[in-house]
């Protein structure tokens, strides 16, 4: 598993567009399991604060406590509908899969939503987590041709293209 500073620093192109896409929309969903195993979606915000991808949620909410009872998760960029006919006028979409960390310590949790500018006391019974990232995608189009960027830690980024 690795941080977000690790793909930033090994391959910073991809971590700037993936983050631009993370960064361009407030909301983006998150998959995490049920305690039967079976997959659940839900909304959610994610953020960028220093070298961490973090994502928090009201208190007693299920995706929280899904996390708590198994981390792994998978995140998803906003997906956004191409302008007009050109589909090579789509940004993309950007996905990370691994394993959410809770943050349990208040001081760490203050910094974090002062780093965001947020005033900790309207987040007192909030869950916070900070991801461990297994693998980051992006996904788009150029001309006709699907175009997928693959990082995982300890590879090289790896291209692929489909028609």
């Amino acid at each position: 598993m690795a941080r977000w500073r690790e793909v930033a620093d090994t391959a910073p192109e991809f971590a700037r567009q993936v983050r631009a896409l993370m960064d361009a929309h407030r909301h983006k969903t998150i998959a995490t399991l049920r305690a039967d195993g079976s997959p659940r979606i839900s909304g959610i915000e994610a953020y960028f604060i220093g070298d961490e991808l973090c994502f928090g949620s009201m208190p007693g909410a299920r995706k929280a406590l899904d996390l708590r009872r198994d981390p792994r998760f998978a995140l998803h960029s906003a997906s956004v509908t191409p302008d007009g006919e050109d589909p090579s006028s789509w940004p993309g979409d950007a996905k990370f899969t691994g394993r959410a960390v809770e943050i349990t310590d208040r001081a760490e949790i203050e910094d974090l939503l002062r780093g965001r500018g947020l005033d900790p006391a309207a987040f007192s019974d909030s869950h916070f987590f900070r991801a461990d990232i297994h693998e980051v995608v992006h996904t788009r189009v150029q001309g006709d041709r699907l175009h997928i960027d693959l990082w995982r830690p300890g590879q090289p980024l790896r291209h692929f293209e489909r028609t």
